[in-house]
């Protein structure tokens, strides 16, 4: 049987990790973390765009862990995604855990105006019907999906490690400024873990690649301005924040998010913006054309924090301490 680190008391069902095809490097990170290998299976494309998966390795009575995350081109990672935890319940695996680092859709969370769908409510149906007995997730747009879920669901926060790595940079006289009033929970988290005093900029969406960042209600002039979000999607929350704090004589910007999409036009804005220095997490892994583009950006691992988070889904220990130490609480 494979072992975790410190594993002190036998676990029915043997330690199992899967990667799924958008998550490999951050999934050989955590299975380092954990000192096992990762588990194999094929997985290839029809000719016609079906995706066909085999497991290799026999996964009967086994807790296992799929790690995918369902980001660009979400919809082929989200259909292999469930294939994948239908592979796991069809093979008799004992417990299947779908670990979703960055998790799509997750802006989708209710209804913004009549005839649409909530269409994150309807990705958790997909997944709870497909055979997963529990789901890890880290930093979701919007918290509430939490309660979309009708088994299990861990939410972890990358916001210590990105500050862990800002506070390394060695920056005085800094003020978190939050990109919008809905971010303003997650910026206090970071402002508080930094030591830093906070901004707010109030932004308008104009469409859904479009923000157009109105004034800012904090004093940013001559300053380092850090910013934190969960994510850099088409990057026009954090140009506009950007440009808008450099008209205001902010002396440098950092910026820190989560999840790393870059879709559309984000390299160019944030290259035009003239942000000095960028972070993102492995949740997503980084496409060689976006770190050449981008120079100032640097990419910290998430992956100690999940493998953690595994480790104690497996030994049926307390994830909520993790959460606890996590948050700096």
């Amino acid at each position: 049987m494979r072992q975790g680190q410190g594993r002190e008391t036998p676990i029915k069902g043997e330690l199992v990790v899967f990667s799924g095809s958008s998550s490999h490097p951050l999934t050989r990170a955590i299975c380092t973390y954990l000192g096992i290998k990762p588990s194999t299976a094929s997985v290839q494309p029809f000719p016609d765009g079906e995706t066909f998966l085999k497991l290799e390795n026999d996964v009967r009575g086994a807790d296992c862990f799929v790690i995918q995350s369902t980001s660009p081109p979400v919809n082929d990672n989200l259909m292999e995604l469930l294939i994948f935890i239908d592979s796991l319940r069809r093979a008799s695996a004992n417990r299947i855990t779908a670990v979703i680092p960055y998790f799509g859709y997750a802006r989708q969370d209710r209804k913004a105006e009549g005839r649409t769908p909530i269409t994150a409510k309807l990705v958790s149906n997909m997944i709870v019907t497909a055979g997963a007995h529990r789901v890890l997730a880290m930093n979701l747009h919007a918290e509430q999906i939490q309660g979309f879920f009708d088994i299990p669901m861990d939410h972890l926060s990358a916001t210590r490690v990105i500050a862990e790595h800002f506070m390394g940079l060695g920056l005085e006289n800094t003020v978190l400024v939050s990109p919008d009033v809905g971010n303003l929970k997650k910026a206090n988290e970071f402002a508080s873990i930094v030591g830093a005093e906070m901004a707010i900029v109030d932004k308008r969406r104009q469409a859904g690649d479009s923000i157009e960042a109105v004034r800012i209600i904090g004093e940013v002039e001559g300053k380092n301005v850090m910013i934190f979000d969960d994510m850099i999607a088409t990057a026009g929350t954090v140009e506009g924040a950007t440009r808008l704090v450099k008209s205001r004589g902010a002396k440098s910007v950092y910026v820190g998010a989560t999840h790393g999409i870059f879709a559309g036009k984000a390299v160019e804005r944030i290259c035009d913006a003239g942000i000095d220095h960028l972070c993102v997490t492995d949740t997503i892994n980084m496409r060689g054309e976006v770190l050449a583009a981008l120079p100032m950006l640097r990419v910290v691992s998430v992956a100690p924090l999940l493998g953690e988070a595994i480790r104690r889904i497996h030994r049926h220990e307390s994830v909520s301490a993790l959460f606890a130490t996590d948050n700096g609480s």
